[in-house]
């Protein structure tokens, strides 16, 4: 493992470990779209289907089991003690559409044409888009608190990293190549754009984070 690849794994721990502060220190989930959280339990579930039956190393396999928990305990929270906060009229966007192209996709250019490799295809394609509620849902409302500006954040640091993972592995490392995750990695990090752009402009500047309605 490289220092890129470790860096991006902690941040993406970190985005978590923020989420879940914060819905339990305000007891609201309002500004969080219940949507995204929902497709990222799809995403863990299908992509680790293999917990029990690969081993790749201890740090492999404790890094499932979190990202599998704690997207189940978000989205307990968002659905059962935090439910009266959940605004669902902003959290519109149709994810049908997303489970449908990330199927598609899944189907049509898998890794390999077996039901592991082709879940975990849909696992990598859906992971791409399933920002993209949550970045509907600050748009409609045109702000949002700092915390959950800092989540979505150090989540999209997260896959922006794991582009300059990939691009070490490939100059160091004999043969790498992984199409897939390089596609649908550079299509998720294109979708953080105009946040990233705002998140820099503004709050590293101590101003208010506001994003055109």
């Amino acid at each position: 493992m490289n220092i890129f690849r470790l860096a991006a794994d902690l941040l993406h721990l970190g985005s978590i470990f923020i989420l879940i502060a914060r819905l339990r220190q305000t007891k609201s989930c309002a500004g969080i779209s219940l949507k995204t959280q929902g497709l990222y339990v799809l995403v863990f579930a299908t992509r680790y289907l293999d917990l029990f039956l690969t081993f790749v190393s201890v740090y492999n396999t404790l890094m499932k089991i979190f990202f599998l928990a704690s997207s189940a305990y978000i989205v307990y929270l968002m659905m059962a003690p935090l439910k009266p906060t959940y605004d669902k009229a902003l959290d519109t966007l149709r994810v049908e559409y997303l489970l449908v192209g990330a199927a598609a996709f899944a189907l049509l250019f898998p890794h390999k044409y077996t039901v592991l490799e082709v879940l975990w295809s849909f696992s990598i394609y859906l992971e791409a888009v399933a920002i993209m509620p949550q970045l509907l849902q600050m748009t409609r409302t045109g702000e949002a608190d700092n915390i959950t500006n800092h989540y979505v954040f150090a989540l999209g640091g997260y896959r922006a990293l794991y582009i300059v993972n990939w691009i070490y592995r490939y100059y160091t490392e004999d043969r790498y190549s992984d199409y897939i995750a390089w596609v649908a990695g550079v299509v998720q990090t294109v979708l953080y754009g105009d946040f990233f752009y705002i998140y820099f402009t503004r709050i590293l500047k101590g101003k208010t984070f506001k994003l055109p309605v």
